[in-house]
């Protein structure tokens, strides 16, 4: 493509190992830094406090009105999420475009971390009836994230070579299910214990809430210190300059080679319809648990700690996995998994949190997995040079485009006003994801990528 921009050290991965192990142990951490709100900003605490918070703003029918607009107070949550989706949707495509065109990923890497997490360490200020606060906060924190998850994705093809890539990306995922388990173990001391620490239950949520952002700014230090920015070699001549309305036209050249690769284009269906159904799981997994089973926070947050400490050694496990079986069949193996957990869970008993306890030990054992095995294919799957572009529209998949979960989520309960509908209504999505994903021919989509293939994918 005219103006195409090469990355220069791309092309050799294995001259400098021990600049590469470096690199790959401050990547790890960025994963370290963010998954805390993840885990215990949008999984745990956001979306059961943001519900109360809506409904002490609600009417005598229930329903809040932002813009005029009548809307149920349980479905606040799961409409913000969609709505910061959107947001990230605008964003991603033009920071992976001017990211790949300057070369310079690490400041907008440091711009979108800091951006996220100054909003999410603003939720301490969200109480009483604000639940418009909470929303813009939300929408400000998770297109944050999206757009930081894009860059750092785009890293992995950069410092770690074809066969490293399945064990780096289920590390980085290890040592945020690590993470994210740690910060929850002090998050349940905190939420238990809030008498004898002299703070009220409301204010030890918000406690919870912010600290997520403090962590996720002060570790974010780590990767902007290691990883390192590459020289980008313009074949067109001049070095452009990656300014907005450069980073829209690259953009627009961008989607039109993606066109060129229909494989790579097939895969990332498959995987923005079955991440579609994982992303929903994770951020109303807590709505479900509280509104509909009736189980109380510290049971919520048991029960995510669970899922945080198995995925650790899921997410590792799987990676062995996908060096014997290949990474296509054990992903699908784990889509089967995750429809069965989620059929499972619409005849999980109310009150009975063991059960509910069975259920996330399952969802720990696939999660971490599922997720660092795609995102490692995938890697195998972009034309060199396009990183950041194409992981932009990976991220899209990944957390930019999951709108529609949580948007049917959210219509199934304000239509019904039964959490179990909205939650048998996922199982689709991991049904049609499996299917696309089974008919695409990996190995034939990374030659045609123009990428080595690699001995089992």
């Amino acid at each position: 493509m005219r103006g195409r921009g090469l990355t220069a050290d791309t092309a050799d991965l294995t001259g400098d190992e021990t600049g590469r192990i470096r690199e790959q142990r401050g990547w790890y951490f960025y994963d370290f830094a963010c998954s805390v709100y993840s885990t215990s900003v949008v999984t745990v605490f956001l979306g059961p406090y943001l519900t109360s918070v809506a409904k002490a703003a609600a009417d005598a029918d229930g329903f809040v009105h932002p813009l005029g607009i009548p809307v149920r107070a349980g479905s606040v949550f799961a409409y913000s999420v969609s709505v910061s989706i959107v947001v990230a949707v605008l964003l991603m495509p033009l920071a992976g475009a001017v990211a790949d065109r300057t070369g310079r990923k690490k400041p907008l890497l440091a711009v979108a971390a800091y951006v996220g997490a100054g909003a999410t360490a603003g939720m301490f200020f969200l109480d009483g009836d604000r639940y418009a606060l909470g929303v813009v906060l939300l929408i400000v924190a998770n297109a944050s994230l999206s757009v930081s998850m894009a860059l750092y994705n785009a890293y992995l093809p950069q410092i770690a070579t074809p066969e490293e890539r399945d064990a780096v990306s289920s590390r980085g995922w290890a040592f945020g299910y690590t993470s994210g388990a740690f910060v929850l173990v002090l998050n349940l001391i905190l939420y238990t214990g809030h008498e004898s620490f002299g703070v009220s239950e409301s204010t030890a949520v918000r406690i919870c809430l912010a600290s997520a952002g403090v962590w996720w700014g002060a570790f974010t230090l780590i990767p902007l210190s290691r990883l390192r920015d590459r020289r980008v070699v313009k074949d067109g001549g001049h070095a452009g300059e990656g300014s907005v309305g450069t980073g829209w036209r690259q953009l627009m050249a961008t989607l039109r080679d993606m066109r060129r690769h229909p494989l790579t284009l097939s895969f990332l269906l498959a995987y923005l319809i079955y991440n579609d159904g994982v992303q929903t799981v994770i951020s109303q997994a807590s709505i479900y648990g509280s509104e509909e089973l009736g189980l109380d926070q510290t049971t919520l947050i048991t029960a995510v700690l669970l899922v945080q400490i198995l995925a650790v050694a899921g997410a590792l496990g799987m990676g062995r996995l996908a060096r014997t079986h290949g990474a296509k069949r054990t992903i699908l193996a784990s889509l089967a998994v995750w429809t069965v957990i989620l059929g499972a869970g619409y005849f999980l008993p109310a009150g009975a949190p063991v059960w509910f306890f069975a259920l996330a030990a399952a969802i720990g054992m696939v999660l971490g997995g599922s997720q660092a095995l795609s995102r490692s294919l995938f890697s195998h799957l972009v034309p060199r040079g396009k990183e950041a572009e194409y992981f932009a529209a990976y991220e899209m998949s990944d957390r930019g485009l999951s709108w529609l979960g949580p948007l049917v989520f959210g219509l199934a309960y304000q239509v019904t006003g039964s959490y179990r509908d909205a939650i048998l209504s996922l199982v689709i999505f991991f049904v049609i994801g499996f299917v696309l994903l089974a008919r695409v021919p990996v190995r034939r989509a990374v030659a045609e990528a123009g990428n080595p293939v690699p001995d089992r994918i």
